[in-house]
């Protein structure tokens, strides 16, 4: 298995790097977890809804894109939601290959480290992008935005060590 990023040290007081480094932790606990499994096992669901291990890994990819691009900077991103088939469902194309999505999942970590460190957690998502700017919408705050990017990747994280055990037997921590 793929070595993974300690978790931040029990010092640390700052909110921001706090957030920061949890996110980094899961990110590699994650790709730990999908390491080492046949290329059937990742394409393979073994679960009644039906996703695969590389399935999930393309959605983190692409959630954390839509609320840290799209979402607080309010970039044009396309395909914010290429996660998913035209019925909404998870889905990877025959020729994405575990090594790519990995490499864009931990690139996209490093946009997000490079968009926090450069702003405030109080700071509102801007307009456009993902939330319009309607008068009546009210946009998260990095703070809020990056606390559910690590709920997402905590619930994933868990999955993930469900659907390694069911396909080969490795149990996770």
């Amino acid at each position: 298995m793929r070595s993974v990023v300690p978790e931040p040290s029990p010092q640390l007081s700052d909110p921001q790097e706090l957030l920061l480094g949890y996110l980094d932790f899961l990110r590699s606990t994650v790709a730990a977890k999908i390491t080492g499994m046949t290329e059937s096992d990742l394409r393979t669901s073994r679960l009644p809804s039906g996703w695969s291990p590389l399935e999930l890994i393309k959605h983190l990819v692409y959630m954390e894109r839509r609320w840290l691009r799209w979402g607080f900077l309010g970039e044009p991103v396309p395909e914010p939601h290429g996660d998913k088939d035209a019925s909404g469902r998870w889905h990877v194309g025959p020729e994405e290959t575990v090594t790519e999505l990995l490499a864009a999942l931990y690139a996209g970590g490093e946009r997000t480290r490079a968009i926090v460190t450069g702003a405030a957690l109080k700071a509102d998502s801007s307009a456009g992008g993902r939330f319009t700017g309607d008068a009546h919408e009210q946009r998260p705050s990095l703070g809020w935005i990056l606390s559910h990017v690590l709920q997402e990747y905590a619930r994933h994280a868990g999955h993930l060590d469900i659907a390694r055990e069911l396909a080969d037997g490795v149990v996770g921590k």
